[in-house]
């Protein structure tokens, strides 16, 4: 899945100046928090002009919403099912839920800009939310193989909105809400037995 830049296609030089300003974006979140992000601070960082910067992104929320794209299209696409290892479901389901959740889950900072960036109004921030959107349907599709019930597949992509909010307003840690998320996926896909599998401990 291509990471370009909304709205065009880049040229290399073009796709380094946007992967500095994502990078140093990230870097800003952890210095400043989300409300001390600003464009022309994130473009000093990475050693953009200003007016550089804003000719990419228009807004503190289109480049934070930009860092979450880029992640969700780095992740490896969901596997085919295998012959005779379709029959977990929801296990395939599960799987593609945490690993969406936990995205940004080691950075509580990030993690809180960019619930609060893609709820943005402004025109860039809806086109990317929309990509996020097809790109977390089309994971779930691909989890569900033949299963795709529309109203399954609704209550998902619900499910995971739903958790994504209660975590932004800090009522939850983005780990949790992985955990929270899995135990739904066995819940709302058919076949799942109601208990989701406990994650392996994660390195320390």
């Amino acid at each position: 899945m291509s990471t370009e830049s909304t709205r065009r296609r880049l040229t290399p030089r073009q796709a380094d100046t946007v992967r500095r300003l994502t990078d140093a974006a990230v870097e800003e979140v952890r210095d400043t928090g989300y409300d001390g992000l600003t464009v022309r601070n994130v473009a000093r960082r990475a050693g953009v002009a200003p007016a550089t910067a804003y000719t990419y992104f228009a807004s503190k929320n289109h480049l934070i919403t930009e860092v979450f794209w880029r992640r969700l299209s780095a992740l490896p696409p969901v596997g085919p099912v295998e012959s005779g290892g379709g029959r977990d479901v929801a296990g395939r389901v599960e799987r593609v839920l945490r690993e969406i959740a936990l995205l940004v889950s080691d950075e509580p900072e990030l993690a809180a800009a960019c619930t609060s960036a893609m709820l943005g109004t402004d025109p860039d921030v809806r086109e990317l939310r929309a990509r996020i959107g097809t790109a977390i349907r089309t994971r779930l599709k691909d989890a569900l193989a033949d299963h795709d019930d529309p109203a399954v597949l609704g209550a998902l992509e619900l499910a995971y909105s739903g958790a994504l909010l209660h975590a932004g307003m800090g009522y939850t840690s983005y780990t949790r809400m992985a955990d929270r998320l899995a135990e739904m996926a066995r819940l709302i896909v058919p076949g799942g037995d109601g208990k989701a599998r406990r994650p392996p401990d994660r390195a320390v």
